[in-house]
């Protein structure tokens, strides 16, 4: 270890939370990652640049990239044009995994980003519907929610707009022939629905957070197993590629502040 690495100072809230979106692309070989959110963007990156080489990237506009560049920057190399239409194409046949937001999401995985309030009379008008139930039905899905709260953490969403595990479930096979939530990443940890009910569970907790202030900023009753470890740290390789090269201006701190 030189002594740069030596002097690095210690992973921030940020840094783990950028990690813990890499994971949800940790072998998943040949396909698009369509990361929204600057965190997302980030850990998106720096899978491809350690444990996920064959994974796409794009501009985020119709170009996809050859090379890694720092967030805001163009690509030095393109290797390949990305139409919308071609977008759609690689969405609709489960050849990309999305990190979306949410506005709300239930224990089920439920998403919204439509609408607050009652329907016929919302009291916040939100995104809209958008590609999320094409999303969540057709190719593996994540969540990115930079606020952990029971505000966004809801017993049932308003608006469905991205399908949970069961309302796919009740549509029948078409719907859950390719739907797959995969995990839940927040400022406060890592969720997935690996139970037998499909219900949130409380995967790993960032440094410093504890079972009960997840418990306190979420609005219905998640499965903690026993013993719930520690998100994985970040490696030296790595807190070096989001500092120096994917984020040197360290936009991530952002959306989760130290």
């Amino acid at each position: 270890m030189s002594a740069t690495e030596t002097a690095r100072p210690p992973a921030t809230r940020a840094e783990y939370c950028v990690v813990a979106c890499a994971e949800a692309w940790r072998g998943a070989g040949e396909i698009l990652a369509s990361p929204m959110g600057t965190v997302p963007a980030v850990g998106a990156r720096l899978a491809k640049l350690t444990f996920s080489p064959d994974l796409l990237l794009t501009d985020g506009e119709a170009l996809l990239m050859a090379d890694v560049p720092a967030l805001g920057q163009r690509p030095g190399a393109v290797e390949g044009w990305l139409p919308f239409r071609q977008h759609l194409a690689l969405t609709a046949t489960g050849r990309r995994h999305v990190m979306m937001g949410a506005s709300q999401i239930d224990r089920y995985g439920n998403q919204n980003i439509s609408c607050v309030g009652d329907w016929a009379r919302p009291t916040r008008q939100l995104l809209g519907v958008r590609g999320a139930p094409v999303n969540t039905l057709n190719n593996p899905t994540s969540y990115w929610i930079p606020k952990h709260s029971a505000r966004v953490f809801v017993e049932r969403v308003d608006m469905v707009s991205g399908v949970g595990y069961d309302r796919a479930a009740a549509a029948g096979p078409s719907a859950t022939r390719y739907h797959r939530v995969t995990e839940v990443v927040t400022d406060l940890g890592v969720f997935d629905f690996e139970t037998p009910d499909r219900t949130m569970r409380l995967r790993s907790l960032h440094p410093g957070v504890t079972v009960g202030q997840v418990a306190e900023a979420t609005g219905f009753a998640l499965t903690v197993p026993d013993e719930v470890p520690c998100t994985r740290e970040p490696t030296e390789a790595e807190l070096r590629l989001i500092r120096e090269v994917v984020d040197p201006k360290g936009l991530r701190k952002r959306e989760v502040p130290a």
